[in-house]
């Protein structure tokens, strides 16, 4: 345990010495602040790591992360990451990325109690209730389970489109546009999930705010 430890610090300063190699300024610049153009609200899995996917530097990519990449209407750590990427740092672009093999949406789709994350969990399986028919359609349970790993993935980027804060920016004529995307662990490559919104007016009207 206690090596595993040191190796991580070890691994910190050679990154260190990687990095000023390649430019002496690499630190001093990162310091000055940041201005990425985009938000990425990813599942908290170890193997879908944001920056890397998209072959993104640090200061490129605003980045939040939970189990099952969800959007959460009442979850605050969402809500603040959300406001301050779209409010102070204006990114023009959020990318919701779920993947295959999501072990949230897996255990979303049987009845397992698997600790404190049942309730978090809940959410998922709500969007299982509301895709029922197609999703029990699918015979095959892998072809099932990446079906609705990609609907939960397209849920969530109607959820971000539901709160104030994007809606605001809209109302304020600000670029922004939201996309949804599917990782493959065991390829690397994203699949876009054709679901790109930049206004309001995909959505069903009572979601539509109209006094922001």
């Amino acid at each position: 345990m206690r090596k595993f430890y040191e190796q991580l610090l070890e691994n910190n300063k050679k990154w260190v010495e990687n990095s000023l190699a390649l430019d002496p300024n690499y630190f001093a610049d990162l310091a000055k602040g940041q201005s990425p153009p985009l938000l990425w609200i990813g599942c908290s899995d170890s193997r879908v790591p944001a920056n890397e996917i998209v072959g993104a530097k640090p200061g490129e990519v605003f980045v939040h992360r939970n189990i099952a990449n969800m959007v959460v209407h009442s979850d605050m750590n969402m809500l603040s990451v959300l406001d301050y990427a779209v409010n102070v740092l204006k990114v023009k672009h959020v990318i919701v990325c779920g993947h295959y093999g999501c072990g949230g949406v897996k255990a979303a789709m049987g009845n397992m109690s698997v600790g404190i994350i049942d309730n978090w969990i809940r959410h998922i399986k709500d969007e299982y209730r509301l895709h029922d028919k197609y999703l029990n359609s699918i015979e095959d349970e892998t072809e099932r389970f990446n079906a609705f790993v990609e609907i939960n993935a397209k849920e969530q980027v109607y959820n971000l489109a539901k709160t104030s804060i994007v809606q605001g920016a809209w109302k304020n004529g600000q670029d922004l546009m939201l996309h949804g995307w599917v990782y493959g662990l065991n390829s690397g490559f994203v699949t876009d999930l054709n679901v790109n919104i930049s206004s309001n007016d995909e959505l069903d009207e009572v979601y539509q705010l109209s006094n922001l």
